[in-house]
């Protein structure tokens, strides 16, 4: 009977083979863990490799080329297990090179054969002994900095036309950072200080949010292991993520629509503020039945299964079920390239193409073509991404107002009054500004 591996070095390479085959990462990952039986040490030399080698994947590559003469004869687990061996060596200080090398050339032996064993061996010993290229070497300032940060060069240009260089530069340097775990607490089922306190007497490092309300920034130990987490009393979200719903105001009794609602971060985030009793419902719609089930599964852990009307349709088709001026209030949090999404989901990066941004585009301008008829008259719209590029966000916002005349754009919120000094009514959020993930919020009301 084969051992079961349970050596994380080993186990990453297993993780970055299968997302190397369009596998998700956070999956992959918890499913290892779970399997393997893995300390906590050991989950989190594991995750770190595994985001790590996702992060810096173009820096690997770069650093690897002059080493391999002939790449395409080696097999994928190998040259991963090379990348995790230059990861480690490069960006983890507290690990000896000798343990390193020693490690890899072990599992290059226990997964493989003598002769990838020896090969491994040579790469990692001509390395050390000629040293790595030199990215600061490149003469095109575009390709330097994709090597450096590991970021496709389309996106970069992309982002220094729409942005600027200096902007550009600040968001490169802050995507290979870790991300905050934050926690939003369920006001339904606890006020905020009372989650605080708890989370203290659990052992976590609590800090409130700087970007959203009834929010809090965790650290020490993983927020889904906290009671309260376990109980619905809290939830975990990035702190951007929270914004949307939190611009949006509406009675308790109203009909709210959630248009694109798996898995349902938002839909419970909403239903907090709804009383069923009174005759509120927030409906929920996602295109696909499997992602329905998330949503209610969400709901009732949260406790607002009851203020949730969960329906299976694709948001483009609002007119098959739903008559004119039915809501208050709409949410489309849109589906979107999630390039704001980076440092949270490192593999998003390598492949998307800005065709893939103009696509969605119009994808998202015909969701809000179809639910614009929905909203009463003086009721609003809050349409929102998880991306950063304007081909997704401003663009859609100028095509669909000049579209609706019966529309008008109107300024969006936040409770912690996030930049008040911009002059344009929709708020756009960048991975540097305040460490949390890219989004873009904007919001229109019916006027007529």
């Amino acid at each position: 009977m084969k051992k079961p591996d349970n050596n994380p070095r080993s186990l990453a390479v297993t993780a970055l083979v299968k997302v190397k085959d369009g596998a998700y990462s956070n999956l992959q990952l918890n499913h290892l863990i779970t399997e393997a039986h893995l300390n906590s040490n050991d989950v989190n030399l594991l995750t770190t490799i595994v985001y790590g080698v996702i992060q810096h994947d173009m820096t690997l590559d770069f650093w690897l080329k002059p080493f391999i003469k002939n790449p395409k004869k080696v097999a994928d687990w190998v040259f991963v297990l090379l990348k995790t061996a230059v990861y480690q060596w490069q960006y983890l200080e507290r690990v000896p090179k000798r343990a390193i090398f020693d490690e890899t050339i072990k599992i290059a032996k226990q997964r493989g054969h003598e002769g990838i064993r020896r090969f491994v061996t040579g790469v990692l010993h001509t390395m050390d002994r000629n040293g790595l290229p030199d990215a600061s070497q490149l003469k095109s300032p575009v390709e330097r900095l994709a090597i450096t940060y590991s970021m496709p060069e389309w996106l970069i240009q992309t982002l220094n036309q729409q942005l600027g260089e200096t902007k550009t530069n600040a968001i490169l340097a802050t995507i290979n950072r870790p991300a905050n775990q934050s926690i939003r607490v369920n006001t339904a089922k606890i006020t905020d200080d009372d989650a605080r306190v708890a989370l203290v007497a659990e052992g976590y490092e609590v800090k409130p949010s700087l970007v959203a309300d009834h929010a809090f920034v965790l650290s020490g130990r993983p927020a889904s292991h906290s009671k309260l987490f376990k109980s619905g009393a809290v939830t975990i979200q990035d702190e951007s993520a929270m914004l949307p719903a939190q611009a949006m105001e509406f009675d308790p009794s109203a009909m709210v629509l959630d248009a694109c609602a798996a898995p349902g971060g938002k839909t419970g985030q909403l239903a907090e503020r709804i009383d069923a009793q009174k005759g509120g419902t927030v409906v929920a719609l996602d295109i696909h039945a499997h992602k329905i089930r998330l949503i209610q599964k969400n709901a009732e852990r949260l406790g607002v299964s009851s203020r949730v009307t969960p329906v299976a349709l694709d948001a483009r088709k609002v007119d098959e079920q739903f008559e004119d001026a039915t809501f208050e209030a709409v949410l489309v949090d849109a589906p979107c390239s999630g390039i704001g999404l980076i440092r949270r989901k490192p593999e998003i990066r390598y492949g998307k193409q800005l065709a893939d941004s103009q696509r969605l585009a119009q994808v998202q301008l015909d969701i809000l073509n179809a639910v614009a008829k929905k909203v009463k008259i003086n009721g609003i719209i809050t349409y929102s991404t998880c991306t950063i590029l304007n081909q997704e966000n401003r663009d859609v916002v100028a095509a669909f107002l000049d579209q609706h005349p019966d529309f008008q754009s109107v300024r969006v919120t936040t409770a912690q009054g996030l930049k008040q000094d911009r002059a344009a009514d929709y708020l756009e959020i960048y991975p540097d500004d305040y460490g949390s993930d890219g989004f873009f919020i904007s919001q229109f009301k019916r006027v007529k």
